[in-house]
């Protein structure tokens, strides 16, 4: 099993890759994702392996059926039903946030004093949205003072090719997003989604890491939905990026 960590966060937490799991074929082979066609029980075991990873229970993992908002948690869900939200934070020892993705970005938040954390799924709607705002909103409530952050495995400048109704509706949201553009083809543009989370993030006070790793092109470590659409192929998998209170 293989996960990326970051010195930005003291506390438990991984970056999963899509190795070290149960699942065959399409969803080889630590497919986390629930939604999909996957067997639950290779499923189930997949996000047990993956919570234990980082020192967890393997039943005190919390997930979200991902829609746009930030929710606080404080109980686990392994058999749903899902909390609805984009991102969720807690302040709860031994409880374990786990994002999913295949593309998008996963986010990971922890105030420096380890006491209150928190994970969401950012895509260019939810990021323009203000699904990393709200999240930090939330953990500020909760009692966070400072708060630091790192954006895990997603797709990249060089592999994210957008059209213009992408990037008018993110450019709408500010026109200093402009240079998270660059030009591609006629008519398309390519998105820097990791740099722009981060913007997002700096205009609120938190640092925040980027990871380097390109889900897109690295096919043997990640799961990538742009690059089964591409390819015309079918149903996939999704890894998981999961955080949990210093106990």
């Amino acid at each position: 099993m293989i996960s990326f960590v970051t010195a930005s966060l003291d506390v438990p937490h991984g970056f999963f890759t899509r190795a070290g799991g149960v699942s065959p074929g399409p969803y080889a082979s630590l497919n986390c994702g629930r939604s999909g066609q996957d067997d639950p029980a290779n499923v189930a075991e997949n996000r047990a392996r993956a919570v234990m990873a980082i020192g967890g229970h393997r039943d005190r993992l919390a997930g979200l059926r991902q829609v746009h908002g930030a929710v606080a948690v404080t109980s686990p869900d392994p058999e749903g039903p899902f909390h609805e939200a984009d991102a969720m934070v807690t302040d709860q020892p031994g409880l374990a946030l786990g994002i999913i993705t295949a593309d998008c970005a996963p986010v990971l938040f922890s105030s420096t004093d380890g006491r209150i954390v928190g994970a969401a799924h950012a895509g260019w709607r939810g990021a323009a949205a203000g699904v990393l705002e709200q999240t930090a909103a939330l953990m500020r409530r909760m009692g966070a003072s400072k708060i630091v952050a790192a954006i895990g495995p997603c797709i990249h400048r060089e592999s994210y090719e957008v059209g213009l109704d992408m990037r008018t509706a993110v450019l709408a949201s500010g026109a200093e997003s402009e240079c998270f553009f660059s030009a591609g083809r006629p008519g398309h543009w390519h998105f820097d989604l990791p740099g722009y989370c981060a913007a997002r993030l700096a205009m609120v006070g938190i640092d925040a890491a980027i990871l380097p790793h390109d889900t897109l092109s690295d096919e043997t470590a990640f799961f990538s939905h742009r690059r089964r659409t591409l390819r015309g192929e079918g149903a996939g998998g999704h890894q998981i990026s999961i955080i949990m209170v210093r106990s």
